[in-house]
């Protein structure tokens, strides 16, 4: 008689690609990068809203904790918690721009579409390794990096965006 298998655990961990690896090392750059427009910005810091620093705040958990998740190895109870915790910044990041409409006054940007595309992708990331689908769920987490962290991610320096204007301008911003 024939049984259907269930979903079965790895014995060795899935080891980072080479694509995994330019995405982590993405993901570390843009932290610097954002670190580093921190820093120059520090004198304005006051007039900055809390809804631009909570977002701020949650994607710079991501962005740290992004090459951590890729590099390392994966399906361990570490790995799993850390999971959350980025899940849990990767959603309110998203969900706090939803708020910031300051390129587009008073109405959603390109970049919001990123953000709806997380606010649908975390829950089934989530669920990918939950289930332990590791196919759906590597692929989901490539996507998400590479889309809502890094693309998402260049587009704060240009346009006289808060960050970009930290980095590469001695004037006030506002």
């Amino acid at each position: 008689m024939a049984t259907i298998a269930g979903p079965t655990r790895r014995t060795q961990p899935l080891a980072p690609d080479t694509f995994e690896r330019v995405l982590a090392a993405g993901a570390t750059a843009l932290l610097i990068t954002v670190l580093v427009a921190l820093f120059r910005g520090r004198a304005q810091w006051g007039i900055v809203l809390a809804n631009i620093w909570l977002h701020i705040g949650t994607i710079l958990v991501a962005l740290a904790l992004t090459p951590v998740m890729l590099l390392r190895p994966r399906g361990d109870p570490f790995h799993r918690q850390l999971g959350w915790v980025w899940a849990a910044a990767m959603m309110a990041t998203a969900l706090i721009s939803f708020d910031l409409r300051y390129t587009n006054p008073g109405g959603f940007s390109f970049i919001h579409i990123l953000s709806a595309w997380t606010v649908i992708q975390v829950p089934i990331i989530v669920w990918s390794a939950r289930t332990h689908n590791v196919k759906r769920h590597r692929r989901g987490v490539r996507a998400m990096v590479l889309g809502a962290l890094l693309i998402a991610g260049f587009f704060t320096f240009p346009f006289n965006r808060l960050l970009g204007h930290w980095l590469f301008a001695t004037s006030t911003w506002g």
